[in-house]
């Protein structure tokens, strides 16, 4: 899962730095994820991964680091929440 969040982070993030440098809790805004930036994340996570981000999670917290895009995805897939 870690890896595809990272593909997605790389191909929509437009971060000016290597995803596969950046620890799973280092805050993604930070790293330059902006918020624009984040919404095609967003949409491009639904894509891969095949669920619709609720409105409650539509956060910023959500999307901070790889571990909070981990753990919202599991939660979706575990819930079976369909796209």
């Amino acid at each position: 899962m870690d890896d595809e969040i990272r593909r997605v982070l790389r191909e929509h993030g437009k971060l000016p730095c290597q995803v596969e440098t950046l620890d799973e809790d280092a805050d993604l805004f930070e790293a330059g994820l902006t918020s624009h930036a984040s919404v095609n994340v967003m949409l491009a996570l639904e894509e891969a991964f095949d669920v619709e981000f609720p409105e409650p999670m539509l956060r910023k917290s959500t999307f901070e680091s790889i571990g909070a895009i981990r753990h919202a995805l599991t939660t979706l897939t575990a819930a079976g929440v369909p796209s």
